[in-house]
């Protein structure tokens, strides 16, 4: 039997829902204010949530984004309101909310708006992370404040920062609800068919991860694509770990689609950058791998927090989200250590650490530096110091690889002819 909780000040209107929907086999549970709401919703995980947005304690935007932030929004929202504006309602959908009835509620609407969001979250996995769950700090809130204000603007945007840091996040917050979403993760359709894709965004948002890396018919592609935004009514919203800037200065990337990407630039931070929001985040993941059924009912121990939050978290977002799912499939007991947290990083580390001899400690540029003079050394030898053939094996234009060597202070013998 699946659960529902109406969430409404006025007593007729939820006496009213209640009947109606117990009739058609759900069990219903009552809150008449958000404070009930609250100590509902830590007990209990309903199946749907009917919630009022005008109440005299707090209103349900306002719970709605608690529920957010705390990793507690793992159930389908369906907001009621006789007199919300249309930014309300954009403000809660952006959220999390998954519909919005407008009272009086007709019955045929109310039964059709759960039977879709209860089907809806039967057939969701977990939800990932939302950029208003990613934490409390002064950082994430700087972050969420600047990406608030380019909400009115149709101008692209530019996300920048270190890998898995959280740029798809920030890409989603700025889309506008019940609009096309589009991300780009095949880059190869920038080169073959960029107004497809524009097609495929019209009158929504286009995400393009990691542009640094595009070749160069894919950007091509992409400037292409950002001069047509306007002709199909779409936002651009490009990322990158790498600097752009040296990449142009080094020949490797089209100034023209850098400056055309890049009208609006953002700094994504890393975890560590806000790494008071780690325990939270920790239990937030934790939480929805115990509710989707994924993992059993499990807790972490203040020691396992704080060695969670000292970690520096090379691959961020992704590396986190990974150890903590690991911690909760695999752990022993039903308390998480700081033992069972070391043993997870140190496995994960050794998983993922390269053969080659690269200091991962130095920074980002200088690593990437060591990594490709070792790349092309490799092949220059292999290739016995034969430009062609070591440019077509990396995809560069020779005058671009003769560039790099340069400025790599990679040694070679120049072939006759070349």
């Amino acid at each position: 039997m699946r659960h529902i909780l109406i969430v409404d000040d006025e007593a007729g209107i939820r006496e009213l829902l209640s009947e109606i929907l117990s009739d058609e086999g759900y069990q219903v549970a009552l809150a008449e204010n958000a404070a009930q709401a609250r100590a509902f919703r830590a007990r209990n995980r309903p199946d749907l949530v009917l919630l009022d947005i005008w109440m005299p304690d707090t209103d349900g935007v306002t719970l709605l984004r608690e529920w957010a932030s705390a990793g507690l929004l793992t159930m389908p929202v369906v907001m009621m309101s006789g007199h919300a504006t249309i930014d309300t309602a954009v403000e809660a959908t952006r959220i999390g909310a998954f519909d919005f009835l407008e009272k009086p509620i007709g019955l045929q609407k109310l039964l059709a708006t759960v039977t879709k969001a209860l089907t809806r979250a039967r057939h969701d996995s977990a939800p990932s992370l939302s950029l208003d769950s990613l934490g409390r700090s002064p950082v994430i809130a700087g972050l969420r404040k600047r990406l608030e204000q380019l909400m009115a603007s149709r101008a692209p945007v530019l996300l920048t920062g270190e890998p898995g840091c959280g740029a798809e996040l920030c890409a989603r917050f700025l889309h506008q609800p019940n609009t096309p979403w589009l991300e780009c993760a095949n880059p190869a359709a920038l080169a073959e068919a960029p107004l497809e894709l524009l097609e495929q965004a019209r009158d929504g948002l286009l995400f393009c991860p990691e542009i640094g890396d595009l070749n160069r018919m894919e950007q091509k592609g992409l400037l292409l694509v950002a001069g047509r935004l306007d002709k199909y009514n779409v936002r651009l919203v490009t990322a990158t770990s790498r600097s752009l800037p040296d990449l142009v200065a080094a020949g490797q990337y089209d100034a023209q689609i850098y400056q055309a990407a890049a009208t609006i630039s953002i700094g994504v931070p890393s975890l560590r950058e806000h790494r008071e929001d780690i325990p939270d985040l920790a239990n937030l993941v934790l939480s929805r791998c115990v509710e989707s059924g994924e993992a059993p009912l499990r807790q972490f121990t203040t020691a396992a927090l704080n060695a969670l939050r000292n970690y520096d978290w090379p691959g961020n977002l992704t590396q986190f989200n990974g150890v903590v799912r690991t911690l909760a499939l695999t752990a022993l007991g039903a308390q998480i250590t700081a033992e069972d947290v070391d043993a997870a990083i140190s496995r994960e580390a050794r998983a993922g650490a390269p053969a080659l001899p690269i200091d991962l400690e130095q920074p980002l540029r200088e690593a990437r530096d060591q990594f490709e003079k070792l790349y092309f050394e490799h092949h220059l030898a292999r290739e016995n110091g034969n430009i062609s053939r070591v440019a077509e094996k990396a995809g560069l234009e020779r005058t671009h690889l003769y560039r790099k060597l340069k400025q790599l202070e990679v040694r070679y013998l120049k072939k006759g002819g070349e």
